[in-house]
C-alpha cells in the first residue's frame, strides 16, 4: 500500500503553488440567512462553488482537492437539514460524476460509511469504480469523517495487520491506514466563513500545512478569494523545523 512520508519524517519537494489544497467549506447557512433564505438553499449554491473550484484547481494543475462535506459531528444538526445534505450528496454524485470522469479527475470518498443508506454506499462506490483509473486531479470529498476517528480506525487497522509490532509501533507503520494515505499531506488548508479552527479536520496531515482563514462565506468564495489564498500560500517560509538561514543557504545551493 502506496503513502507519502510525512513533513514531520523528512522535507517535502516545496514549489511555488500547492500541489494539494484541503478546504473546509464553511458558510453556507449564515449565506441564507443573510439573503432571508433556508439554509438548505445555502448548500444547494455551495454544490456551484465545488464546481467553480474544480476547475480552478485543474487550471493551476493542482493534483490534490480534499473538500470536508460533512463532519462526524454534523449529525448534531437539525434531522431535516443532515437529511436533506444527504439527499443533494446522492444528487451531486449522481449528476456530476460522468463531468467529472470526462475531465479525467478520480473522485474518492474518505470517512465513515456505516451510517450512510445502502443507496448511497452503493453510489459512492459506483462513483469511485468509474473514475479509478483517471489520472488528472484527485478530487476527495471528506464524509462523515473526523480526524479523531481517522486516527483510531488506522490504529485498529494496524494492530491487526501487524500485531508483533505492538508498543513499538513508528509513523511509517500508521501511515499506510490513514484514510489519506494515498495522497501528500496538504500544502494548503482554506477555511471559509470567519472561523479559524481546523474542526477535527485531517488531525495528523496538517501538522505542516499553511493555514489560510478567511471572512468570505462559502458561496462567494470564487476565483479572486481563491486567488488571495494562493497568493497568501506564495508568501510563506515553508521551514518544516529549519531556520530562514538554512532555507537560504539551501536555495543558494539549488541555484548554483
Amino acid at each position: 500500500m502506496a503513502f507519502f512520508t510525512s513533513g514531520t519524517q523528512s522535507i517535502p519537494e516545496i514549489a511555488e503553488s500547492p500541489r494539494h489544497i484541503a478546504v473546509i467549506m464553511d458558510g453556507n447557512g449564515r449565506w441564507a440567512r443573510k439573503r432571508f433564505l433556508p439554509r438548505v438553499a445555502g448548500h444547494e449554491r455551495g454544490v456551484e462553488t465545488i464546481r467553480n473550484l474544480v476547475k480552478c484547481c485543474v487550471s493551476k494543475k493542482v493534483k490534490y482537492l480534499t473538500l470536508f462535506a460533512f463532519s462526524s459531528e454534523n449529525w448534531r444538526r437539525p434531522a431535516d437539514e443532515v437529511s436533506f445534505l444527504m439527499d443533494l450528496f446522492m444528487y451531486a454524485l449522481k449528476r456530476e460524476v460522468v463531468k467529472l470522469h470526462k475531465e479525467n479527475i478520480k473522485l474518492v470518498v474518505v470517512g465513515d460509511r456505516s451510517r450512510f443508506d445502502d443507496a448511497l454506499v452503493a453510489q459512492i462506490e459506483a462513483s469511485e469504480q468509474l473514475t479509478a483509473s483517471n489520472t488528472g486531479l484527485v478530487l476527495t470529498f471528506a464524509t462523515n469523517y473526523g480526524g479523531r476517528w481517522d486516527i483510531l480506525q488506522a490504529v485498529n487497522k494496524m494492530q491487526l495487520a501487524i500485531p508483533q509490532l505492538t508498543g513499538f509501533y513508528q509513523e511509517d507503520h500508521l501511515a499506510p491506514y490513514l484514510s489519506m494515505h494515498y495522497a501528500p499531506e496538504p500544502d494548503l488548508f482554506i477555511r471559509t466563513g470567519g472561523e479559524s479552527r481546523i474542526s477535527n479536520f485531517l488531525l495528523w496531515q496538517l501538522a505542516y500545512t499553511e493555514l489560510y482563514f478567511t471572512d468570505t462565506l462559502w458561496p462567494d468564495f470564487n476565483e479572486a478569494t481563491f486567488n488571495l489564498a494562493i497568493q497568501s500560500y506564495q508568501q510563506r517560509e515553508r521551514r518544516f523545523g529549519r531556520t530562514s538561514e538554512q532555507l537560504n543557504e539551501s536555495n543558494t545551493d539549488t541555484q548554483e
